[in-house]
């Protein structure tokens, strides 16, 4: 895959936790669906049936990488309504039958989560929201001694999207699974880079978004395990099983369906190349900017279970994460600071704050995250430019 420069002039592109570009070859086998193929996938004639049949094909090809069966895959629009899905579906189905209805979550879920936990918990949902370790890792035994009688669901991310840490989903499957709870996982930042079968880390609901893992934005999948609690959201047509109305969007489908079975393909080289790079940058970024610290778990060499591939979170003490980004984007570079600008207000993250870091170095942050077209040299440029930045911002700040 060749990289194309982006507007604005952009020569390395260190910001895939955010969105990557689409694969050329999964674009090739979208564009038929715009063209020739594009007829509705719930008529009857030839064009629908050939639609359908399109259809039917990606949702086997995603079942096969997440060891499920096709009508357990539910497509979205991407992964915050497969979230939100994966939360209000089964907790609403919970109180529909009556009684109380509580969720198990973490501090360091993506705001997908959080915010649909934040909605169901003024809905009369009681929410706990389990704390992480200076890591970010979630207790398995913390977990188990939150459940109580009326907990109907567990949600903890397979792995965040701002420090990279891994989480011991399976250890977390195997309680919920002993206790007959249903567990959900956001995967978005996961997929393309972590195993997804579903019976092997023990969940019962899976996001996943296409625009993480190269393919095109706007498109996601939920798994749901045949037999767990739902209650669907989106009423209207029979489609996808009456699971979700509207008109499927086939050439999109297909896109997802095609970039996840070539990064499920090609997971181990991906992840060797990327942890190559992360592993030079995180070392020389701690060894030439003084005064940075690493977020989250360190590198782990090879066979890395703990941190994803292409993750690096620092906190670079006497800076502003956004002059950064905006300096590294005047030399052509993107990266994204661990600040998230709502309604105009910078707000710290609330990852970093769960992991503990202090309000004056969350400013500080900024996250590096890599893709199949870095190279060592981009890295080697990275590495001479931002700690003249970084002392040049140091210098005015004063």
């Amino acid at each position: 895959m060749t990289s194309t420069p982006l507007d604005g002039g952009t020569r390395i592109y260190l910001d895939h936790a955010a969105t990557t570009p689409v694969d050329p070859a999964v674009l090739d086998a979208m564009l038929p669906h715009w063209t020739a193929g594009w007829g509705n996938p719930s008529s009857l004639y030839g064009a629908g049936r050939a639609a359908r049949a399109a259809l039917d094909e990606a949702r086997a090809t995603v079942a096969g990488v997440l060891g499920c069966a096709p009508n357990e895959i539910v497509f979205t629009s991407g992964g915050t309504e497969g979230d939100n899905l994966a939360l209000r579906g089964p907790l609403e189905a919970a109180r529909a039958r009556g009684g109380g209805a509580h969720l198990i979550t973490t501090r360091i879920e993506h705001h997908a989560v959080l915010h649909a936990a934040e909605y169901l918990e003024h809905d009369g949902v009681a929410v706990t929201c389990l704390p992480v370790d200076p890591e970010g890792f979630v207790d398995p035994a913390a977990v188990e001694a939150a459940i109580r009688p009326d907990t109907r669901l567990i949600s903890v991310g397979y792995a965040n999207n701002e420090i990279g840490t891994i989480q011991p989903l399976a250890r977390i499957g195997a309680i919920a699974r002993a206790r007959g709870i249903p567990l959900h996982t956001d995967a978005v930042q996961a997929a393309g880079s972590l195993p997804l079968d579903v019976d092997a880390l023990g969940v019962d609901l899976l996001t996943i978004a296409a625009h993480k893992f190269y393919g095109p934005k706007g498109i996601g999948a939920l798994y749901v395990r045949a037999g767990a609690p739902m209650r669907y959201q989106q009423r209207g047509g029979p489609q996808e099983g009456d699971r979700r109305a509207g008109t499927e969007n086939v050439a999109a489908i297909v896109g997802l369906a095609t970039a996840l079975a070539r990064a499920d393909r090609d997971r181990a080289a991906h992840n060797a190349h990327c942890r190559a790079l992360r592993d030079h940058l995180i070392a020389g970024l701690l060894a030439a900017i003084p005064d940075t610290r690493l977020n989250g778990p360190p590198p782990g060499g090879p066979d890395d279970d703990r941190r994803l591939a292409n993750n690096v979170n620092v906190a670079i003490a006497g800076v502003e994460g956004e002059s950064l980004v905006i300096a590294l984007d005047l030399e052509g570079i993107a990266a994204s600071s661990g600040s998230a600008c709502t309604t105009g207000a910078t707000e710290p993250s609330h990852v970093l704050r769960a992991i503990g870091v202090p309000d004056d170095a969350i400013v500080g942050s900024l996250r590096l995250t890599l893709g199949r077209d870095n190279t060592p040299a981009q890295i080697t440029e990275v590495l001479a430019l931002l700690p003249a930045i970084v002392a040049r911002l140091r210098d005015s700040a004063w």
